[in-house]
């Protein structure tokens, strides 16, 4: 399989997860199967910055990298596009493009 190219666009990082499923194995994992595996990892994450930033994690708990589960959750959420036949490149373009008629005001902090 060949490497992803460095500053890839999104589409491309999309392309690389779905032959980099097939030749894993994994290309037969159900949009649903996928999603609950996303999951796992947004726990993952919060594991890895609460550690990060010096917060008590439960004994034992594997040592995590964010870096590492951002990297998994990109390949999880470009492979329930995949799924769905969805470009998140576009997808993201279209957001915002919507997002910008919006008004936004900032979260206030308690």
């Amino acid at each position: 399989m060949d490497r992803l190219q460095n500053k890839a666009s999104l589409d491309a990082v999309q392309a690389y997860v779905a032959h980099m499923e097939v030749e894993r194995g994994f290309s037969r994992q159900t949009a649903l199967e996928k999603c609950l595996l996303l999951g796992e990892e947004l726990g993952e994450l919060f594991k890895a910055v609460r550690r990060q930033t010096g917060m008590p994690i439960e004994g034992g708990a594997a040592a995590l990298a964010v870096a590492d589960e951002l990297a998994d959750m990109l390949i999880y959420l470009c492979a329930i596009a995949n799924r769905h036949g969805i470009s998140l490149e576009e997808a993201l373009r279209a957001k915002e493009a919507r997002n910008a008629t919006r008004e936004w005001r900032p979260a206030v902090s308690a």
